[in-house]
């Protein structure tokens, strides 16, 4: 099924991945409408820096996935559904679990039970690389045993198992998409990426970092909005769980040298036991198979680590960039 031309959904447009995909759907001739969660101060998140011509093309409709009234309203009329909405930082998962199961597990419920009763065409589940935990055996595909380590990743397998089940149990044309580490700009300061770039142009002599060992599977932001609409494209994807990966890994440690390596030379790494997960909760290993996603929906990566990192590094040295980020604060 071609993407162009197509009325589209993206719920948790105004996070990082979402408002890339929405600008990558419009670009494809879609017709976008946008989910985005309701404020006071009608913020509408990194879809705010967006184009003014951006916008119009845009329906923005605010509210809460945990609403099955209004999540249902939004769903009306569209073919395909992107689902990215859901509470993602693994720190915070560890103070406040039931938010996660209400916002991860509960509203993809909401969504779920809309696609049926509207039959929406195709209906796409973000998934995380979380739920499988430090990997059993590399690179990982799609069988890999899931590991609940944090509340977050428990959360996002049940959400997960509840979208196949709404699958077998109802044909609802799902497929979960589960993307491995992606990095580029406006991504949130809670990740590793930015976390380091910003302490890094900020100027400090040493950065502040977690544990070091764990390896990581990262991919730029483009490769992954390829790869949601290469699958949303491909009708052999209905019904499969599907890595986007690099199939490339590398150290925490290894990237933070590199980093500054390019930004600062001269700084220091230390490590801060506060930003250190619970010694059985920390995921040591993750390094995805890209096989299934090439063969489905012959996607591919178009960018290095080194290539993704200077374009990061380029948008966090805009200061109007970088001062929406705060350089001395550790980010749940």
């Amino acid at each position: 099924m071609g993407i162009a031309n197509q009325s589209v959904l993206v719920t948790g447009a105004g996070g990082f991945i979402g408002s890339h995909l929405v600008e990558r759907l419009l670009r494809a001739g879609c017709r976008v409408r946008a989910f985005v969660h309701y404020n006071a101060a009608g913020n509408w998140g990194w879809l705010d820096s967006l184009t003014r011509d951006q916008l119009r093309e845009v329906e923005v409709c605010a509210g809460d996935i945990r609403d099955q009234h209004f999540v249902t309203q939004s769903m009306k009329g569209v073919d395909v559904v992107f689902h990215l909405a859901a509470l993602i930082s693994i720190p915070f998962s560890y103070q406040s679990p039931a938010s996660y199961v209400d916002t991860n597990i509960k509203g993809t419920l909401n969504v779920l039970e809309a696609a049926r009763s509207l039959e929406t065409r195709r209906l796409l589940i973000t998934s995380t690389s979380e739920v499988y935990g430090t990997a059993k055996y590399v690179p990982i595909d799609e069988s890999h045993p899931f590991q609940g380590q944090s509340p977050y990743s428990a959360s996002k397998i049940g959400a997960d198992r509840l979208a196949e089940s709404f699958n077998k149990s109802f044909g609802v044309p799902i497929t979960i998409v589960r993307p491995f580490n992606t990095y580029g700009p406006r991504q949130s300061a809670r990740a590793v990426i930015p976390t380091i770039i910003v302490q890094l142009l900020s100027g400090q002599a040493e950065i502040l970092m977690g544990k070091l060992s764990p390896t990581r599977d990262f991919n730029y932001i483009e490769d992954t909005v390829d790869g949601y609409l290469a699958i949303a494209e491909s009708n052999s994807a209905v019904g499969e769980e599907v890595n986007i990966a690099s199939q490339v890994e590398i150290s925490i440690g290894d990237l933070a040298k590199e980093l500054i390596r390019q930004i600062r030379p001269e700084t220091t790494i230390s490590c801060d036991e506060t930003r250190m997960r619970p010694q059985r909760s920390e995921v040591e290993r993750l390094l995805g198979s890209n096989d299934k996603i090439r063969r489905l929906c012959s996607w591919e990566p178009r960018y290095s680590l080194d290539r993704g990192l200077k374009k990061t590094i380029e948008w966090f040295s805009i200061q109007e960039n970088l001062r929406r980020y705060k350089a001395d604060q550790f980010n749940l």
